[in-house]
């Protein structure tokens, strides 16, 4: 365990969008420490962005979270003694915060227009310089400021950073970072809407609501020294800071979009949360590959269930290193993890993939076959497709899908009609001594073992690839079998070909 005392621990997502899985690795950090030092794991809803919401992201956000096993301990629907945990419910909070930073004077009123501030941009960019205030509210009178802002005219607060000096920064993963003030901008607290942006709201929540990490995203580097500045500036302590790493590219190269998708199942591979279920990923397979992206435990140790992540997480083992997402290695893991399932939960996983395949089954119905194919499926969506002839009343097959590897038709039906009569003598129950009658049967007609099975694959399963054939044989029972190699002989005795 750790020796860390409780931690308080903030997941803090904007419903701007779809629920990517850089998010998604941001929260399971939080949530391992949070219970590790038997700490608490909030959840904050930052929706101050009202140009940029998105209606159903923050339930997305939360099915996804859900779904990953990672429970919240407050938040804005199980409510908390820092509650709301709403931004856009927190404005007249903010409210007082902004009035004291402009008190104290480390905010002022700007009162500059989009034209105006278009303009200076333009004769900076002719001047090829850095894009950033020009200070000219900065230098109002304080009472003039006051009197503008009481008669209505519309204005925005700025922090007023220092111009010279260096501010430093503590990063967990990066040590102190120095930044000359001099090239730091006087960014916007408070817009001309009266809401907050993140700046502001983020730094006030996470001081009131007692936050002690702070983990984000390394897209924060370049605003963190504002970040320090507005916890100087009140006086508070601050957290400790955790810029996560960048996530690349399969290929390496270049920064993981939340437009992009790559190469994979069908074409695509999925980086928002909600659709690694919906492509069979489970999701302790899920928080097994998104923990190992930015941190590991050794060199070797690759398995971990969440209660192994909880028990093994650490800060210190963090990598700020930039991590190339792989797909492959998600197939890895959930293969891995669907393997260590018990059949009955497997079962219980699959009946839903099963019931969208058209298959309305039991988890009862399943655990028969979980045996045939627990080894052999990577994905769960994989189950209704090399399985789902189990629960079929008979298999739809053409002449030509009859007629064996380098065999003719005429061939293709003698040996359907031979291990048909040798299925009906020896069974089903006796899968060596089937076995065996099969072998001989191919050695007889010189014939590899390889083309008889392959033929009888089809006839039974009506599929090239299937779980063991004997096995799957001898699940499906006597009786449906010899319909099935019936059938196929009766298809083929009826073929144009012969």
């Amino acid at each position: 365990m750790s020796a860390l005392e409780p931690v308080r621990v903030r997941f803090a997502p904007s419903p701007t969008g779809r629920f990517h899985i850089g998010g998604a690795r941001t929260a399971l950090y939080n949530y391992l420490l949070a219970h590790q030092t038997g700490g608490q794991f909030i959840l904050r809803i930052e929706d101050t962005d009202q140009k940029r919401y998105v209606a159903d992201a923050e339930e997305e956000m939360k099915s996804a979270l859900t779904w990953l096993g990672l429970t919240w301990d407050e938040g804005p629907d199980i409510g908390g003694p820092h509650a709301p945990y709403r931004q856009s419910e927190r404005r007249h909070i903010y409210e007082g915060y902004a009035r004291e930073l402009i008190e104290s004077g480390h905010a002022y009123y700007c009162f500059c227009t989009p034209q105006r501030l278009a303009e200076v941009r333009k004769r900076q960019q002719k001047q090829k310089l850095p894009p950033r205030y020009d200070g000219l509210c900065r230098r109002l009178d304080s009472e003039e400021a006051k009197a503008r802002v009481d008669s209505g005219e519309s204005h925005v607060i700025r922090f007023k950073m220092p111009k010279d000096g260096v501010t430093t920064c503590t990063d967990v993963l990066r040590g102190d970072i120095h930044v000359e003030n001099a090239n730091l901008d006087d960014y916007i607290l408070v817009k001309s809407n009266g809401l907050p942006v993140y700046h502001l709201a983020s730094m006030v929540d996470d001081h009131l609501m007692g936050i002690t990490h702070v983990f984000r995203g390394s897209e924060w580097l370049p605003t963190f020294p504002l970040h320090v500045r507005i916890y100087q500036a009140f006086g508070w302590e601050q957290p400790a800071w955790v810029h996560l790493s960048v996530f690349l590219n399969p290929s390496g190269k270049g920064k993981l979009s939340k437009r992009q998708a790559s190469s994979g199942k069908g074409g695509v591979k999925a980086i928002f949360t909600t659709d690694l279920a919906e492509l069979g990923y489970i999701p302790e397979a899920a928080a097994n590959w998104l923990a190992l992206m930015g941190w590991s435990y050794d060199d070797h140790t690759e398995f971990f269930k969440m209660e192994d992540l909880i028990e093994k997480f650490s800060l210190q083992k963090l990598n700020p290193s930039p991590a190339a997402v792989n797909f492959s290695k998600l197939d890895h893991f959930n293969g891995v993890h669907i393997r260590n399932l018990s059949p009955e939960d497997l079962a219980g996983r699959l009946v839903p993939l099963f019931a969208e395949a058209g298959y309305a089954i039991t988890a009862g119905q399943l655990e028969p076959i979980i045996p045939l194919i627990q080894e052999r499926i990577r994905t769960l969506d994989e189950a209704p497709t090399i399985a789902g002839f189990f629960f079929k009343d008979h298999v739809e097959l053409e002449p030509d899908q009859l007629i064996g590897n380098k065999m003719s038709a005429e061939e293709s039906l003698a040996v359907l009609k031979q291990a048909h009569q040798l299925i009906e003598d020896i069974g089903v129950e006796q899968g060596d001594a089937l076995e065996e009658a099969l072998r001989s049967l191919a050695e007889k007609r010189s014939l590899k073992a390889g083309q008889v099975f392959g033929l009888l694959r089809i006839a039974v399963t009506g599929q090239k690839v299937s779980p063991p054939l004997l096995e799957s044989m001898h699940v499906l029972g006597l009786k449906q079998t010899l319909e099935r190699t019936g059938q196929a002989v009766s298809i083929l005795q009826g073929s144009s070909d012969l």
